[in-house]
């Protein structure tokens, strides 16, 4: 299906920015564009935020084909290809009924993925014959990374493995470096990415970030009916990572937390995946009752700049919902 064109195709991928799985599937899916769709073409990333106002505006879609891969729909008549694991993948019903109503045979969603990656494989595979082989260890690591199959909460925060190291890089750099990464995931593996001296030294500043915020979040956590709450909003991160609640607190069943996010305030929810009984929230769910989304263990909700307090409110009527359980 290779496509032929008197000059090189501009090819846009979109993808879910500072996400493991995001620049993973932007990776394949660039590595399916060189390879089978068209290799002369010029491919370029950019990465989407999850925000309060507007996700997409149109002049984002600036390419000959244009591609979402790990993020919301977009009903643009000007988007070619788009590929979502979320379960609220979209923004309205009317934007379902878009989706649903498309017969271009290149618009693709299955909420039962725990990654996008391995979503998008399996339909290249499928649907287009493409061989995604060489990129197996990047399909592997990110169904382990975006779908929280860690052996345990030590080994989560410990980040021995490249991967976990390459995530933190992603997630976290002071400089989105995303869009540079993204095309060494389908020419490097990440032992070499991560030994680049730039990229080492990124990760070893992060790394002693990461290390100080476990004491941060021990500090400033309130653990109460199976429930860990905090509130990051005056501590200037802008992040943590996700596990570090369930590594604290390992009886725990959820956590909720505020965040200032500079451009967003954000709620974020999650569920212990190492507790022996199975979370009765549907997290996904319930952050759509107030605006956001997600996973059925993992959500979130983004708020404007400022609305702290806003954001506040909601985390603790959520703390209050699971707390019910």
């Amino acid at each position: 299906m290779i496509l032929g064109c008197l000059f090189p195709l501009q090819v846009r991928i979109l993808h879910h920015d500072r996400c493991f799985d995001g620049a993973c599937s932007a990776a394949l899916f660039s590595s399916f564009v060189r390879s089978a769709l068209a290799p002369s073409a010029t491919i370029s990333f950019t990465g989407l935020y999850h925000r309060a106002n507007q996700l997409f505006n149109e002049s984002l879609f600036d390419g000959d084909i244009n591609v979402i891969v790990d993020f919301k729909y977009s009903p643009s008549e000007r988007v070619t290809w788009w590929f979502d694991h979320h379960q609220s993948a979209f923004l309205s019903v009317q934007d379902e009924e878009h989706f649903r109503q498309d017969s271009s045979g290149r618009k693709f969603y299955d909420p039962r993925y725990k990654s996008c990656t391995k979503f998008i494989a399996d339909i290249l595979r499928s649907e287009f014959g493409f061989d995604s082989e060489h990129l197996e260890r990047v399909i592997h690591w990110a169904e382990i990374l975006d779908g929280a199959k860690y052996e345990s909460a030590h080994a989560a925060i410990s980040m021995a493995e490249p991967a976990m190291k390459l995530n933190l890089i992603l997630e976290a750099a002071e400089t989105n470096l995303t869009g540079e990464i993204i095309p060494l995931l389908d020419s490097e593996p990440f032992e070499a990415i991560i030994a680049r001296p730039e990229y080492k030294a990124v990760f070893q500043r992060l790394y002693d970030k990461h290390m100080s915020t476990i004491d941060v979040i021990r500090d400033r956590a309130v653990y109460r009916d199976g429930v860990v709450f905090f509130d990051l909003v005056d501590t200037q991160l802008k992040g943590y990572n996700k596990f570090v609640p369930y590594y604290l607190f390992p009886e725990s069943m959820y956590t909720v937390s505020v965040l200032d996010g500079g451009f967003r305030a954000k709620v974020s929810v999650g569920s212990n995946p190492w507790t022996e009984e199975v979370p009765s929230h549907n997290l996904a769910e319930l952050c759509e009752h107030y605006g956001g989304g997600g996973h059925p263990r993992v959500g979130a909700i983004s708020f404007g700049p400022r609305e702290f307090e806003r954001a506040r409110s909601t985390a603790a009527e959520i703390v209050g919902i699971l707390s019910q359980t």
